[in-house]
């Protein structure tokens, strides 16, 4: 075994430091520069700024395509609309109408109409008020799915997103990930360094 510098047991240490480094640096070019900039006539420009245009587009499909459905936003609404403890909110007003405001609107007609009678109007009234807005809600979704695109509405959006909002957006929900790569590079560059000196020191 041949003599070695003390320095070389450094090598571990210094390989973690170029292998965060080189992480690091990495990680920041997903993001910067913000625009291209040439240095010894190489192009340089941040991944996600340079391809932002494509990537709006691509998330404008995602969103309208399998994440937000006009069809389900309408479907929504008329079940809501529809659900039957709604319905029995708006018979006992409708109920509650006849009984107050239209009898004393017309005294006349407590003469002719009965509790099964109203009963009955009642339910006629519900009934027709269920399919009206039945056929509104398919009639909004008709209208909605000819106005509203949802997909370009997306991309705009994004496209209109400054490089410094995406950066911010991006490093919102993934800076925790962002880092643990930073660490993984200092730990593979320990290890690399670790057999680099084995190797050269034949411990």
């Amino acid at each position: 075994m041949t003599e070695s510098s003390p320095l070389i047991y450094l090598l571990p240490f210094i390989a973690a430091l170029i292998g965060w480094a080189t992480n690091y640096l990495a990680i920041k070019m997903l993001f910067h520069p913000h625009e291209p900039k040439k240095i010894i006539g190489l192009t340089f420009h941040g991944v996600f700024p340079k391809r932002q245009a494509q990537i709006a587009e691509k998330l404008g499909e995602l969103v309208a395509n399998e994440l937000f459905s006009i069809k389900d936003v309408a479907k929504k609404i008329e079940d809501l609309s529809t659900q039957p403890e709604a319905l029995e909110e708006v018979g006992k007003r409708i109920e509650k109408t006849i009984r107050g405001k239209l009898m004393a609107a017309f005294p006349m007609l407590s003469m002719f109409l009965s509790d099964e009678m109203i009963e009955k109007v009642t339910s006629l009234f519900k009934g027709e008020l269920e399919d009206f807005l039945r056929v509104s809600a398919e009639g909004l979704s008709s209208k909605l799915e000819e106005s509203v695109d949802v997909q370009a509405l997306v991309r705009e959006k994004v496209q209109a997103f400054s490089s410094n909002k995406v950066e911010e957006l991006l490093l919102g929900f993934m800076e925790q990930e962002f880092r643990f790569i930073e660490k993984i590079g200092a730990v593979l560059g320990f290890i690399i360094g670790c057999i680099q000196l084995v190797l050269v020191t034949g411990l």
